[in-house]
């Protein structure tokens, strides 16, 4: 990723031995009785050992949460805590002091009006965001959580709905609570139960979900099963939390592939991963996996150029998704940049605000790539065939490794010259773009955490993204609206295009400082075939949680809402 550079001390190169094992991750199981549908959640997990320095295998059995739909009056369920998702106005009182909302005056009156008293004393009015657990005696439960929406709407968004099972996770955790329930005061309209229990397990999944592989000791998440009141139950809903589990599956595999450190996630290893996915997929997925002779033969210089100083080989990755019946109306494609770890090269991060010690996350863009094919492989779409794509790489410092200056050959014959080692992504993204144009797509949609310029322009939760279609950008926008992410659709202002003119290329790979994640932009679309309709996200911001300090998993969610609308 294009960032800070300076001077600082080579790095050493190491070459690691590394061992994969496939161990059991966060599960998530929907019960035939009473429950929803019956799906296996499984995550991937990397053990490795280096030379230098050894990276302890960690098995970390994660908890199988079992959601069930009750319809049952809330004083009469049993268990650990009940969750009570509440707007401001649900806490509205009579002229007798009594709230107004009935699930919250049955709780009040079974706890003889400590329910009040309570809400009063932890001044819990309802805001958006805000929760608090209570333990309070009378009650078939050890403890009563209270999730605030905010002001009261006619329908809540996804992330409010996702918000409630991240806050029946923690609390969860905070408890050491095995079960829990969980029930929405103002209850939920028809036309939004399916949506909403769907979000509300994402969230309570993704919630007690941690990354706990590269740590000697962790405490293992107790919670076993989520009891959901109040939203019916059938097969669409079955169907509609089935869906879920996939979706969380490509979002946790996503997590884990940009949580591995650089030693553990190599190129070779990222290649594994997508061969994984192709394996146990089989009927749906093949799988081609080009090594440096291979890309060579297909004159990928400009990919080959920032690969060149590593002593870990490139691999180049192409998995390939047909439906099960055969028919596919429409062809896509995603392309993720697949940066293993960013050095910068010989323009080396460094010093404060390099963030050089977070470049294993420069691979984010692949991460959503094989996240979002691990949940089309279960969801097995029809009408689409659908092609995922990485040019995997690292971006060292070698004698072997290009050079401010030299000039690169990308596939379609166009030259690079180099004036900055460090905006190698959209060297590799190059090769990448004209050889998935070349697989016959109709419409491509590349990730990539490209540029600091984006995180300058939109900030740490929301991504950029860059289309000359507007219709293109509406089908983005249409699914990022389902899932909750961010997206901000940037201009591709031409006449920037200027800046990236060289004296003795067909252009550099960096403009001037101003516009930068524009004229990274304009610099993509030449390698794109003008019949295909083309969209690049820079997810550079929301890729990283700085607070938890751990992926996030942005953009598989939002992909796989994307492959499905144009599977309709």
């Amino acid at each position: 990723m294009a960032m800070a550079t300076g001077a600082a001390p080579a790095a050493l190169s190491l070459s690691s031995a590394l061992c994969f094992a496939r161990l059991r991750g966060p599960r998530v199981l929907f019960s035939r009785r009473f429950c929803f549908g019956g799906r296996v959640l499984m995550a991937r997990r990397f053990t490795a050992q280096a030379t230098l320095g050894l990276t302890k295998p960690s098995v970390v059995e994660a908890p199988q949460i079992t959601f069930c739909a009750k319809d049952i009056d809330v004083t009469e369920w049993n268990g650990d805590i009940l969750a009570v998702a509440l707007t401001d106005k649900d806490l509205s009182k009579d002229s007798d002091s009594k709230f107004e909302n009935s699930i919250l005056r049955k709780l009040d009156e079974q706890l003889g009006g400590l329910l009040a008293e309570a809400t009063a004393e932890e001044d819990f009015t309802g805001k958006a965001g805000q929760s608090t657990v209570l333990r309070l005696p009378g009650l078939n439960f050890k403890r009563l959580g209270l999730v605030g929406l905010g002001p009261n709407k006619p329908s809540l968004a996804t992330t409010s709905y996702r918000g409630i099972g991240e806050a029946v996770a923690a609390a969860a955790k905070a408890a050491q609570a095995s079960n829990a329930a969980v029930v929405l005061a103002s209850g939920v309209s028809e036309d939004s139960k399916l949506s909403a229990a769907s979000a509300i397990a994402s969230g309570t999944v993704l919630g007690v979900f941690e990354d706990n592989r590269f740590k000697s000791e962790s405490k293992k998440a107790s919670l076993k099963s989520v009891d959901i009141i109040g939203f019916g139950s059938g097969p669409d809903l079955d169907n509609k939390l089935k869906f879920a589990s996939d979706v969380c599956s490509g979002v946790i595999f996503g997590k884990e592939l940009v949580n591995a450190p650089a030693n553990v996630l190599t190129p070779g290893a990222l290649a594994d991963e997508a061969s994984k996915i192709a394996s146990t997929y089989s009927d749906v997925f093949t799988a081609k996996i080009l090594d440096a002779e291979q890309c060579k033969e297909l004159k990928m210089g400009s990919y080959l150029g920032v690969a060149a100083a590593s002593a870990n080989p490139p691999h180049f990755i192409h998995l390939c998704y047909k439906p099960p019946n055969g028919d596919a109306k429409r062809k896509l494609a995603i392309v993720g940049k697949g940066l293993t770890f960013d050095s910068g090269g010989y323009n080396i991060k460094a010093g404060a605000g390099s963030s050089i010690e977070l470049m294993k996350f420069d691979m984010g863009g692949s991460a959503a790539t094989l996240g979002a094919a691990k949940a089309i492989g279960q969801i097995k779409p029809s009408g689409v065939e659908v092609h995922f794509v990485v040019a995997a790489c690292e971006n060292m410092i070698s004698g072997t490794g290009m050079r401010p200056g030299d000039i690169l050959t990308a596939s379609n014959g166009k030259t690079i010259e180099v004036n900055n080692t460090d905006a190698e992504g959209r060297l590799t993204l190059a090769d990448a773009l004209v050889y998935t144009c070349n697989q016959g797509v109709e419409k491509v949609v590349d990730l990539a955490t490209l540029t600091g310029a984006c995180i300058v322009a939109l900030g740490p939760s929301i991504a950029g993204f860059f289309t000359p279609s507007d219709d293109l950008a509406k089908e983005i926008v249409a699914a990022s609206e389902i899932t909750g992410e961010k997206f901000w659709r940037m201009p591709l202002e031409e006449s920037y295009w200027d800046s990236m003119k060289s004296g003795v290329a067909d252009m550099v790979n960096t403009g001037g400082r101003q516009g930068g994640a524009i004229t990274a932009a304009l610099f993509l679309k030449q390698f794109v075939d003008e019949k295909v309709q083309w969209l690049h996200i820079d997810m550079a911001g929301p890729v990283w949680n700085d607070k938890k300090k751990a992926a996030t998993g942005f953009g598989v969610s939002t992909l796989v809402e994307w492959v499905l609308k144009n599977s309709a």
